[in-house]
């Protein structure tokens, strides 16, 4: 299976980018950037102020992901799905709606808390906003490396299930007082896979494949996790600057 990789948007500890506007990326451990304010979050987006943090950071990186790929910000539908993996997933937000329960018995439980207690909610508001009818889901990888949500987004392409998908992780630090290991640092960074070349002439970053029982590759080279991924696609577009075309 391979597809071609048409965008990169990211959230991490070192701030929020996408590949084409040149800005630097790192995924290391850190505090996250606050997102309330940040540009994705217009007046088109009327439930921003709502969103729980968990949901914020994934909308934020899916945004950034599908305006670097130059599939546009339109609410027309199409489609488009996401596969997504997540460590914590909402879990902070699940804490703070039972903070709100257990006091009163549930008599003043925060419904708008509640509207986030699951890890997909994210996803169902990229749908709203940017038309997406693909499928969508949240997983769990047993060795957290960014790697499986990319596998069932190349699986949904080669079964014809969406035109392009998006795929990547979020995950906001782990809850004070739990001691899970996490493989990768907290943030959230996505990849548009597949999709038609787009009007504004952006060429791919390069082509991603994974075979039966071997792993992912991006033109051909292994890469173990979606850090190693994203890296050495900004390193090829740094080589050969000309190749990739600012979308906006």
């Amino acid at each position: 299976m391979n597809a071609p990789l048409r965008g990169i948007g990211w959230v991490t500890a070192a701030g929020a980018g996408r590949g084409r506007a040149g800005e630097p990326f790192a995924w290391e451990a850190g505090v996250l950037p606050r997102l309330a304010g940040h540009p994705v979050f217009d007046e088109s987006v009327p439930r921003a102020g709502r969103m729980d943090e968990f949901s914020r950071l994934g909308f934020a990186a899916v945004a950034l992901a599908l305006r670097d790929s130059g599939l546009g910000e339109g609410r027309e539908k199409r489609p488009v799905g996401v596969a997504a993996s997540s460590t914590y997933g909402c879990l902070a937000t699940d804490r703070d709606y039972f903070d709100t329960v257990v006091p009163h018995e549930g008599r003043l439980a925060s419904p708008n808390l509640f509207a986030y207690t699951l890890p997909n909610c994210f996803l169902g508001e990229a749908a709203i906003r940017f038309g997406l009818t693909g499928p969508s889901l949240v997983v769990s990888e047993r060795r957290p490396a960014g790697l499986e949500p990319l596998r069932l987004a190349l699986e949904s392409l080669a079964w014809g299930e969406a035109e392009a998908m998006l795929c990547g992780v979020c995950d906001l630090p782990a809850p004070a007082g739990l001691a899970a290991p996490q493989a990768l640092p907290p943030g959230a960074v996505f990849l548009v896979l597949g999709g038609r070349p787009s009007a504004s002439g952006c060429e791919p970053y390069g082509e991603v494949s994974v075979a039966r029982g071997a792993g992912v590759c991006l033109d051909g080279a292994p890469v173990d996790s979606l850090f190693t991924l994203v890296a050495n696609a900004l390193a090829a577009r740094a080589r050969s600057p000309g190749r990739l075309p600012r979308c906006t």
